[in-house]
């Protein structure tokens, strides 16, 4: 088969496609035939040597990908090779082949495409997981999403607001946050022309966001928690702003707020499968009755990976950018 590989760490011209051995499925692992992958950060992160997969994971990049079972291991029930479905990877999206467990399977959604479908594990998972699993965003509260128009951003307002949440979002421009008010978003923050923090507490009467869910990490962690709630949650799930900050604990204390970190593609598998099964439950339907929809910026073939990334280093986009065979 082929996988853009990455042979040492670079720009967007370090991806290369190639061929390579063929994945084998092992106990408990289905082999997909893949339809499409998306690109994350993390790809970006990864290229650039910056983010190594987790051991025994693959070595190419792409933590999500949709296609039709070719393959399945021993032990494997449930599923059937035909089936359409897609899947959260820790690794090895961007290529012909890959093996994944079983746990971390979905069907694709009634009335969506099997392509579109590549766009969904990783947003619904890091949404579902944080926002709701981690936060526990209730109807009426107020979430705040920083990067409102990246694809986490675009799932995380829809996904609100289908449980009666009111959102507020950081983007920069108005094209984008144009698109976020499409998607359902009350609070349109301009983070290039606006205070966030301020602009929040316009708007809520001085109280601020119960959740936040933040992909920028050190930059914005003390006005993160200026911006909560009393009793408000920040979930950081991104370094994009830095990894080192000081926390004034007192603003904490004085708030009765948390602030918890945390990340997806090293989760042991019972985990991963646990959050895939509540996303299967919980966002599956609402996807499948028109009330969610994955947000698809472009699609390009597989081969042209290094486009792909360019187009999320500028931050052009809103929603994902999908790789296609």
């Amino acid at each position: 088969m082929h996988a853009i590989t990455i042979p040492a760490p670079g720009g967007p011209d370090a991806l290369v496609w190639a061929e390579v051995p063929d994945p084998v499925p092992g106990s408990g692992e289905v082999l997909i035939e893949v339809a499409a992958s998306a690109v994350n950060r993390a790809d970006v992160m990864q290229r650039q040597g910056f983010y190594d997969p987790p051991p025994g994971a693959s070595p190419y990049p792409g933590l999500e990908c949709s296609g039709r079972i070719a393959a399945l291991g021993p032990g494997v029930s449930g599923w059937a090779v035909g089936d359409e479905v897609c899947a959260l990877l820790a690794g090895g999206g961007y290529a012909e082949k890959v093996c994944v467990p079983a746990g971390q399977l979905l069907p694709v959604p009634d009335g969506l495409d099997v392509v579109t479908a590549a766009g969904l594990p990783e947003v619904t998972a890091t949404v579902w997981s944080n926002v709701f699993m981690v936060a526990h965003l209730r109807p009426g509260e107020t979430l705040l999403v920083h990067g409102g128009g990246s694809g986490i951003g675009t799932m995380a307002v829809q996904l609100a607001k289908a449980v009666g949440a009111r959102v507020a979002v950081t983007a920069g421009g108005t094209e984008k946050l144009e698109r976020c008010r499409e998607l359902g978003a009350d609070i349109l923050i301009d983070y290039r022309e606006e205070d966030f923090v301020e602009e929040l507490r316009k708007v809520t009467g001085g109280a601020g966001a119960d959740v936040i869910l933040d992909i920028v990490g050190a930059k914005y962690l003390d006005r993160n928690v200026d911006a909560l709630a009393v009793n408000g949650r920040l979930v950081v799930i991104g370094l994009q702003g830095g990894r080192r900050a000081e926390l004034d604990l007192g603003k904490l204390l004085a708030k009765r707020a948390a602030v918890t970190a945390t990340s997806l593609r090293a989760r042991p598998l019972a985990e991963k499968a646990a959050i895939v099964a509540a996303v299967r439950e919980h966002v599956w339907p609402l996807i499948s009755g028109g009330r969610v929809r994955p947000v698809v910026d472009r699609t390009l073939p597989m081969r042209e990976a290094a486009a792909a990334h360019r187009v999320l280093e500028q931050s052009t986009h809103v929603g994902k950018v999908l790789l296609t065979n």
